[in-house]
């Protein structure tokens, strides 16, 4: 599957900015199909990031949401800079 097809866009709330800044994580909402797996791999080759842990969320709206734990060596806050967000 697509990296495209599988990351639909990145989330800018309050929430995000502040896991950003105090765990390190980046938030994304992604295709309901897609598996923790093909997020990992989508987001690893996407953005040439090392992510540690994924954890999913099914809104409900039917939307899926992805919190993505990035290695400690990744800052959060520099691939949301790169992406835009800050």
């Amino acid at each position: 599957m697509n990296p495209h097809e599988i990351i639909k866009y990145p989330v800018s709330s309050e929430k995000a900015v502040r896991l950003m800044e105090s765990d390190n994580k980046l938030t994304f909402m992604v295709s309901r199909k897609s598996s923790k797996t093909d997020i990992k791999i989508a987001l690893e080759e996407l953005f040439k990031i090392k992510i540690e842990k994924i954890n999913t969320l099914i809104l409900p709206g039917g939307k899926k949401k992805v919190y993505a734990t990035l290695s400690a060596e990744t800052p959060a806050i520099d691939v949301a800079t790169k992406l835009g967000l800050i």
